[in-house]
């Protein structure tokens, strides 16, 4: 079928006087076809009428359409059932030009950024063998948008804290950020609203302002908008971990920060330079970092249980011995497991993602070998100060001590019956107690009572006999 640009030539040599077998000569094309185009006086091409093999059966096709939710492989083998002779070719080229399950793509958008402009955060699930084991990762991944430089690392869950602490490591990486940051719509970062009207969460918009940029969303289902931080996600799966086995979390993420070096440096035919070139002109547009930047933690309030091990994210850190029943602070960043008794940092371990219930032990937080905690603690300051006014009383306070542990109400009490009480009544209730292993206060102020009854409250016999 000829185009228009032809028709409208010969129509033109029509006007001008040449005859259709000149015009036909001229053109090499059929005499016949230069007629046609003369005697319908326009250039405008004739729509093709050519019957469709699908057509007749237009209306089952649509039936069955929903009833297969869309599944033309199922449709194709039920118009067969029936004895409609379509092939799968035709039945797909069928729907395809009458709109049938399926619309023309939209145009993809361009979007132009000046340097320091904008920066774009994501994250994708993927799996990675990690120790002989294929788990699941989130790979985080921010893109600079001008230079189109590069930073990912991979983590076992992606919350706000992981969201700070790789923000806050891309943000080194590159030395400085961007003026806004680009995200989707998760809850990791919004607190409310989508799109423009998206409100950050007002931890997340304080780490911004920390870093002076601000975060933005796209409008939800608009993934084109933060192209530059998607299309990497393929290449990270490909090119990154399939087919590799890691040490520990430690290891891939050494290695990820190592292929964005290589990526990076690496010469890019559609950016006509390297990333790291593009970097050098757009380095001096970031914002600079704050001149301290605290490490980025959780912050946790633990007690020592009675083996000597704080519970994170059910694995169990070791904590000082001494330290047992006590409350401790603990902070947990992406690398470490930090304690702090008070002000005072008294344990770190290395974070751990192993299985739960997992022990990780310091040796030094363990009392020495064959030696319990009670041999080492030192006595509490009530015993010392009865062993002070009264040494007769070792042997039995000793046995008291383990009788009430680590309590030393009992022994308060103890020693405010020592002051108060005769000395003598006292010593000699405390060896009818001891004598009978005795140990309940009650019942010693009882024996005591007893025996100087006759002393501090004398019967009056004078009076008793009237």
């Amino acid at each position: 079928m000829l185009d228009e640009d032809t028709r409208t030539a010969i129509l033109r040599l029509h006007v001008e006087g040449h005859g259709s077998r000149k015009i036909s000569r001229a053109l090499g094309i059929a005499r016949d076809s230069v007629r046609r185009i003369i005697s319908s006086g326009t250039s405008t091409v004739p729509p093709l009428m050519r019957a469709e093999r699908a057509e007749p059966w237009r209306e089952q096709i649509l039936e069955l359409y929903a009833r297969y939710e869309g599944h033309l492989g199922r449709v194709h083998e039920a118009l067969g059932d029936l004895g409609v002779a379509v092939s799968y070719p035709a039945l797909t080229a069928f729907c395809r030009r009458h709109g049938i399950g399926s619309t023309p793509p939209p145009p993809a958008g361009h979007y132009l950024f000046a340097p320091g402009e904008e920066m774009q955060h994501d994250t994708s699930p993927h799996y990675a063998v990690i120790a002989g084991t294929r788990v699941r990762v989130q790979s985080a991944s921010v893109v600079l948008c001008f230079s189109r430089m590069i930073f990912f690392q991979h983590y076992p869950r992606f919350t706000r804290f992981e969201c700070k602490a790789f923000l806050a490591k891309a943000i080194d990486y590159f030395q400085g950020s961007a003026g806004r940051c680009m995200v989707d719509n998760s809850n990791v970062v919004v607190a409310s609203g989508t799109g423009e009207n998206m409100i950050p969460a007002p931890e997340m918009a304080a780490f911004a302002a920390r870093y002076r940029f601000v975060f933005i969303a796209h409008k939800v289902g608009d993934a084109n908008r933060s192209a530059r931080v998607e299309a990497p996600f393929h290449r990270i799966e490909t090119a990154f971990l399939t087919g590799e086995t890691f040490a520990d979390w430690r290891d891939l993420n050494a290695r990820a920060r190592a292929t964005c070096e290589t990526w990076n440096a690496k010469y890019s035919s559609k950016l006509h330079a390297s990333r790291r070139e593009l970097f050098v002109a757009e380095q001096a547009h970031l914002k600079p970092l704050p001149l301290h930047v605290p490490e980025v933690y959780q912050l946790w309030t633990r007690i020592v249980d009675a083996e000597g091990y704080v519970n994170v994210s059910r694995v169990r850190y070791s904590a000082p011995y001494r330290l047992i029943g006590r409350a401790l602070e603990v902070r947990e960043t992406l690398e470490r497991i930090i304690l702090y008794d008070g002000p005072r940092r008294v344990a770190s371990h290395a974070r751990v993602h192993g299985p739960v219930d997992t022990r990780v032990t310091d040796p030094a937080h363990r009392p020495p070998r064959g030696q319990g905690l009670s041999r080492h603690r030192p006595p509490a300051p009530e015993q010392i100060e009865i062993l002070e006014v009264e040494p007769r009383l070792s042997g039995y306070l000793t046995a008291f001590k383990h009788y009430v542990g680590e309590r030393r109400a009992p022994l308060r009490r103890f020693l405010s019956m020592l002051r108060d009480y005769p000395r003598e009544a006292f010593l000699a209730a405390v060896a009818d107690a001891e004598r009978y292993r005795l140990f309940e206060l009650d019942r010693l102020e009882t024996m005591v009572l007893r025996r100087i009854a006759d002393d501090y409250f004398p019967l009056d016999l004078e009076s008793a006999d009237e």
